[in-house]
């Protein structure tokens, strides 16, 4: 016997409770952002001391298919963590996985480099990102339900921006301040010997605030009542296989839908945010420290951009913020990097088109974590959210790679970049077209179908 019941029939959730979730899926999810955002960051010394070549599109294209391998092994993740959060709570697996991640993180620093240790190197370096990738995958099963679940409706898209789009930029702004912070302790040459093994040392910070922070966290309101209300039902409290349930024939055309726009919001993500400080070193050639000025900005911005297109998806609805801030990512996004390209060493101008780019990169996917969420009933609401933000963004991680592989010299990234942009922003329109509209449409049980059609 199941029953579908609207989550506003629960108890009243308390202002303590809703701020902790607030700030545990936000923080956590930002945190885990901030370790990724690490390599990033350093890529150019990575590709060097791991991945050596005379091409330095190569070097920086290995460096990218090591990140990509984080975000291929991320379905993994949410498969382990996102089935047991569904069966036994959000909290348990948020805690495990966050801490899992800032210690991952924190090893790459004691990593040998390939003139150390030869091939062994980048073996062991892909290894470790391969473990990463598990735990992120579960930072993203956890986080992302258990804020959603903790507020009212009205806040709900709000909530999405700030967990999603906000949480990346908290974690970008993080990292941008620890690589200021770093280059100007190891200015130069230094940076390559100690300076990047330090920011990754950092990422142990993820680990000590998450045991700080989720140890007060109390559990998802809308998940406790679904326990109490099976329990009251005398049945069982989870369904047995949430991972076969989502891909039963009820689901696939779900899930395809839901890939499609994670796919086009992740590789927009990853194409804008994800590839800037690469761009601004090897494209634009900025000072390390205008560099990071110019990524502080970008980060803030990109926080304000997710969480108002976010909560504008409260008053205009999921599908039409879909459409709406789509149509204007395959317009700007690609002019953004022409004109970046041609700014000629102009800061300002380029500062200026970073915070375009961010602004729209982070706004295009900032409703997309409630309509996730809205997709599915609390029982497989966290396996089903993580497995479709993590494929699509495991796929739209790949980009970077695929650009950094086809342009022949870094002057061609600017239009490899921009054709890889419309070709995303394209798949991004297509999944918005196919969207139904989710707007409230949050329900703790009903396992015998799914939310929407």
């Amino acid at each position: 016997m199941t029953a579908a019941i609207d989550d506003q029939a629960q108890d009243p959730v308390g202002r303590r409770q809703m701020i902790t979730a607030i700030m545990a899926s936000s923080l956590g999810w930002s945190l885990d952002l901030f370790d990724l955002f690490i390599l990033l960051y350093v890529a150019p010394v990575i590709g060097k001391l791991f991945f050596p070549s005379t091409v330095p599109t190569l070097s920086l294209a290995a460096v990218y298919a090591s990140f990509a391998v984080t975000l291929l092994m991320r379905p993994v993740g949410s498969a382990l963590f996102g089935s047991y959060a569904d069966r036994h709570g959000r909290k348990g697996a948020m805690i495990v996985a966050v801490i899992g991640v800032g210690v991952s993180t924190a090893l790459f620093g004691a990593l040998p480099t390939i003139n150390q240790v030869g091939i062994a190197a980048p073996i062991i370096f892909l290894a470790l990102r391969l473990v990463q990738g598990i735990f992120v995958g579960g930072v993203v099963a956890s986080t992302h339900t258990i804020g959603t679940e903790s507020v009212p409706e009205k806040w709900r898209g709000a909530m999405s921006g700030l967990i999603g789009g906000g949480g990346a930029g908290i974690g970008a702004l993080l990292a941008s301040l620890v690589y200021l912070a770093t280059t100007e302790i190891f200015p130069g040459d230094a940076f390559a010997v100690w300076g990047w093994r330090c920011m990754f040392f950092s990422g142990i910070l993820s680990a000590v605030l998450g045991v700080f922070i989720f140890g007060r966290l109390e559990e998802s309101p809308i998940w406790a009542r679904l326990k109490q209300q099976k329990a009251a039902l005398g049945a069982k409290v989870v369904i047995h296989s949430p991972i076969r349930t989502l891909f039963s024939r009820e689901y696939r055309e779900i899930l395809l839908v839901n890939v499609l726009l994670t796919t086009g919001g992740g590789a927009g993500y990853y194409l804008t945010s994800g590839y800037l400080p690469t761009f601004l070193k090897v494209v634009s050639g900025v000072t390390s420290r205008d560099a990071s000025m110019i990524l502080i900005a970008a980060s803030l911005v990109a926080i304000v951009a997710a969480i108002s297109v976010g909560h504008l998806s409260t008053f205009w609805g999921r599908r039409k913020t879909f459409i709406a801030i789509g149509s204007l990512r395959l317009v700007c996004l690609p002019l953004c990097y022409i004109m970046m390209g041609r700014a000629d060493g102009d800061v300002m101008a380029i500062a200026a088109f970073a915070i375009l780019l961010s602004f729209l990169g982070n706004s295009g996917y900032a409703p997309l974590l409630i309509f996730l969420n809205e997709r599915f009933p609390t029982a497989l609401r966290s396996t089903g959210t993580g497995l479709s933000w993590n494929i699509g963004f495991a796929i739209g991680g790949l980009m970077p790679t695929l650009v950094s592989l086809a342009a022949p010299t870094t002057d061609s990234l600017p239009v490899v970049l921009s054709l890889f942009l419309v070709g995303i922003s394209v798949i991004f329109m297509i999944g918005a077209c196919l969207a139904p509209e989710t707007r409230g449409n949050l329900v703790i049980a009903d396992l015998g179908r799914p939310v929407s059609a």
